[in-house]
C-alpha cells in the first residue's frame, strides 16, 4: 500500500512548498515539508541544470525556500509527528555565536553552547577566546506561544575561568555539571573540564595532557552509557584554523576514566575525527570524519565527509569492526546525536541530516547554511546554525545523555 502510494506521490508531486496537509493513502506530508522520492532523481539526464559542483551546496531540486523539511523516506514522518515546524528562536547576524557544544539541562530548561572557535565570524583565534552562551527554553516556549512567526530570545554569555579556552564539544549533564572539551588556544592546552551550570560557574579541569604531551585540539565528547567513562575526539583543527601550534599527536579517539586517571587511544586512522556518539546500550559507537575541511588550508572534496560505525568491545571498550555508516552529501557531518528510535542526526552543510539505524538518509531539516550541532530538549530539536538558532518542533525524543 505504501509503495503504491509513493508511486502516485512521485508523479503528482513536484512541489516547492506546502500550504496545507497533503495526503495520499497511508502517507500524509505535513505543512512545511517536501517529499523527494529517490527514484525520481536516480537519473536526471545530460540536460539537467542543477548539477552540484560543490559538496558545500545543498540538494534542493524543488527550489523550496528554507527553512523547510525534506523527506526522503516515509519513516521520517515518525520522527516529525503530525505538525512539525522549524522556527528561528535567536539570531545575531555577523557573529557565529551558536556553533557547537550544546548541552541541555532539563532541571533549568536551558541549553548551553559555544561560539565558533577560530572560524569565520567567530572573532576568536590565537589571541582571543571563544564564548559560551545559554538560551532559556522556558522563555522560548512563552515567546513562541504568543507569536506566529520567528522570535529572537536574548542569549546570555557565561563568564568562565581562563582555564576554559575554545570550548568546542559538550555533553551531559555529568553528575550535575556541564562536561566540555576545549580545543585550547595558543600555548594553553586543550582539556576536559567540568563547569557548574549555575553562577559563578565553578570549573574543574579533569585532563589536559597525554602523558606530558598536549593534545591537538579536542573537538567532541560523549560518556559511554551506563558508565562514567568519557570518550573524546582530537583532530588538528586548532592548527588548521590558526589558533594552536602544529599538532604533536595523530588525530585519534581517546578513552578517559576519571576514576583511575587512565587515558588511552581506542580508534585511529582518521583524517579529522570530529563528532562522537553511542547507541543507548553502549554497544555501538559513531565517529564522524570531516577530512574534507582543513580550515585555512581549504577544502578537498575527495577526502571523507563520513560517519563511521564501530562495535565497542565489552571488555576493553576499544572501538572495533570499523565500517562506513553514511557519507554526507552536503557539507560535512559534524556533531552527532541519536534519538530513542535509533535514528542518527548530524549537522551538515545545509542543516541537520537524519539517517535511520541502517544508514539510510530519511530526511533533513533544511536551513541552507551550515549547522554544526543540535540537541534535543523538552521543546524539540534545537539546531545551532552559527549566526542563528532554530527550533524544530518534532515528535522524536533524544537519547538520554545524563550521567548521574
Amino acid at each position: 500500500m505504501v509503495a503504491s502510494a509513493l508511486a502516485v506521490l512521485a508523479v503528482a508531486f513536484i512541489a516547492t512548498s506546502f500550504t496545507g496537509v497533503w495526503s495520499v493513502p497511508d502517507l500524509t506530508v505535513p505543512p512545511g515539508a517536501v517529499y523527494l522520492d529517490p527514484l525520481e532523481y536516480n537519473v536526471v539526464g545530460a540536460n539537467y541544470t542543477q548539477w552540484r559542483n560543490s559538496s558545500l551546496d545543498g540538494f534542493n531540486p524543488t527550489n523550496t525556500t528554507p527553512p523547510f523539511i525534506q523527506i526522503f523516506d516515509p519513516s521520517f514522518l515518525q520522527v516529525l509527528g503530525p505538525n512539525p515546524t522549524i522556527r528561528l528562536i535567536a539570531s545575531n547576524p555577523g557573529f557565529a555565536f551558536a556553533h557547537e557544544a550544546p548541552i541541555y539541562v532539563p532541571d533549568l530548561n536551558v541549553v548551553f553552547f559555544s561560539s565558533n572557535g577560530g572560524g569565520s565570524l567567530g572573532y576568536s583565534g590565537w589571541y582571543n577566546n571563544s564564548v559560551v552562551g545559554m538560551i532559556n527554553m522556558t522563555e522560548v516556549d512563552m515567546a513562541l506561544a504568543s507569536a506566529t512567526g520567528d522570535i529572537n530570545i536574548q542569549v546570555q554569555t557565561l563568564n568562565l575561568s581562563d582555564t576554559v579556552q575554545m570550548v568546542n564539544g559538550g555533553t551531559g549533564p555529568y553528575k550535575g555539571d556541564l562536561l566540555f572539551v576545549t580545543s585550547g588556544r595558543a600555548l594553553l592546552p586543550p582539556s576536559i573540564v567540568l563547569v557548574s551550570p549555575s553562577p559563578p560557574y565553578n570549573t574543574t579541569v579533569l585532563l589536559d595532557n597525554f602523558y606530558g604531551r598536549q593534545f591537538n585540539s579536542l573537538n567532541d565528547i560523549k560518556v559511554l552509557p551506563g558508565t562514567d567513562i568519557m570518550f573524546f575526539t582530537d583532530p588538528s583543527y586548532g592548527w588548521l584554523n590558526g589558533f594552536r601550534p602544529e599538532p604533536m599527536l595523530p588525530s585519534q579517539v581517546y578513552r578517559f576514566d576519571p576514576s583511575t586517571g587512565q587515558v588511552r587511544v581506542v580508534a585511529d586512522q582518521f583524517v579529522h575525527p570530529n563528532g562522537i556518539a553511542f547507541t543507548p546500550d553502549g554497544r555501538t559507537a559513531f565517529v564522524t570524519d570531516t577530512g574534507m575541511n582543513s580550515g585555512l588550508f581549504g577544502i578537498n572534496q575527495t577526502l571523507p565527509t563520513t560517519i563511521y560505525q564501530f562495535d565497542v568491545d565489552s571488555v576493553t571498550q576499544a572501538f572495533t569492526n570499523r565500517r562506513v555508516f553514511a557519507y554526507a552529501d552536503s557539507g560535512l557531518p559534524d556533531g552527532i546525536q541519536l534519538d530513542t528510535m535509533g535514528n542518527i542526526y548530524s549537522g551538515c552543510g545545509e542543516g541537520t541530516h537524519v539517517w535511520n539505524s541502517e544508514g539510510t538518509l530519511i530526511g533533513k531539516f533544511f536551513l541552507n547554511s551550515t549547522s554544526a550541532e543540535m540537541i534535543f530538549t523538552k521543546s524539540g530539536l534545537v539546531i545551532l546554525n552559527e549566526e542563528a538558532i532554530y527550533l524544530a518542533n518534532i515528535q522524536a525524543q533524544g537519547a538520554n545523555l545524563i550521567t548521574y
